[in-house]
């Protein structure tokens, strides 16, 4: 039996200090804030960890800080990506040493491949590890998808868990729910933070939502709220956070959740460059946004 991951869980943002070093301290503080504000788990290193900046050590480190502050209160989905399928695998290995719950695999960046080219990149990985596997499809950021029938496919090795869609296409969410629905060890998580109580009602098990840094407590509604039954409280819920995902939009990503953290009061530090600040328009935005969901 592998874990079956549900809820709402924030790929957590990755601090720095001002010479664009890692502040773990300010890591675990975050770790425990949404731990104690009701996300139901952790990912360490996908995007919104902006996890193209590190090498392997500070890749250990960051998960390891993770998975210590958690101290065992929310399981770990730890981010592998790299281009090539050996480049995973060598993260995956980390991953099993560390002891996460399990991995979060995004598809290759840059070479666009071929479906048949994706099955066996998802089966080599899997087959290498015992650790249950998440496939993450971001076509907007790597011009790659999984189709769902691909996915389905894959959907029957049994350490591939999920999928995380965050291709913000409804419809491919749909469908990747529609040919999986009878497989009960397969779940598909929703990866736009606009459209979680709408990936619900269709039958996902939860949500990978950036926005969950920086509403934690407001995320987390939409599940416990919609598995409670509360159907009119979790759309609400919804209604509430979708300003904010929007507002993502008003400079690269993720400099917007960053900003949202220190905007309450959280030394995030800035994004890595080529990643630049948020302008004063942008902030002033956001601000406002805030107040609104009295974040702030």
């Amino acid at each position: 039996m592998y874990i079956k991951p549900k809820g709402i869980i924030p790929p957590i943002i990755t601090p720095f200090t001002e010479d664009g070093e890692v502040n773990y301290e300010v890591l675990k503080q975050m770790v425990n804030h949404l731990i104690e504000e009701g996300v139901h788990g952790l990912f360490p290193v996908g995007t919104t960890g902006e996890f193209y900046a590190f090498d392997d050590e500070t890749y250990r480190k960051i998960i390891v800080t993770v998975k210590e502050a958690a101290n065992n209160r929310v399981p770990i989905y730890a981010g592998a990506n790299h281009i090539t399928t050996r480049g995973v695998i060598r993260q995956v290995k980390i991953c099993e040493e560390i002891g996460v719950d399990a991995v979060s695999v995004l598809t290759p960046m840059f070479v666009s491949q071929t479906q048949e080219e994706l099955y066996n990149y998802y089966y080599d990985i899997a087959k290498s590890t015992t650790l249950p596997i998440i496939m993450y499809n971001n076509k907007p950021k790597t011009n790659v998808t999984i189709a769902p029938e691909t996915v389905a496919k894959l959907a029957e090795i049994p350490n591939i868990i999920a999928v995380k869609d965050s291709t913000g296409d409804m419809t491919n969410t749909a469908e990747y729910i529609r040919l999986t629905r009878n497989n009960p060890n397969f779940s598909v998580l929703m990866g736009r933070d606009t459209l979680i109580y709408a990936a619900l009602c269709y039958g996902a098990s939860g949500a990978i939502a950036s926005c969950a840094n920086v509403a934690p407590r407001i995320a987390a509604d939409i599940y416990d709220k919609f598995v409670a039954g509360d159907l009119k409280g979790a759309l609400e819920a919804q209604f509430k956070l979708a300003p904010l995902r929007i507002a993502t939009n008003l400079a690269t990503f993720p400099a917007i959740i960053k900003e949202g953290l220190i905007q309450e009061g959280y030394n995030v530090g800035k994004c890595l460059a080529p990643i630049g600040d948020v302008s004063k328009e942008a902030k002033e935005k956001l601000h406002k946004i805030l107040k609104d969901m009295e974040l702030v």
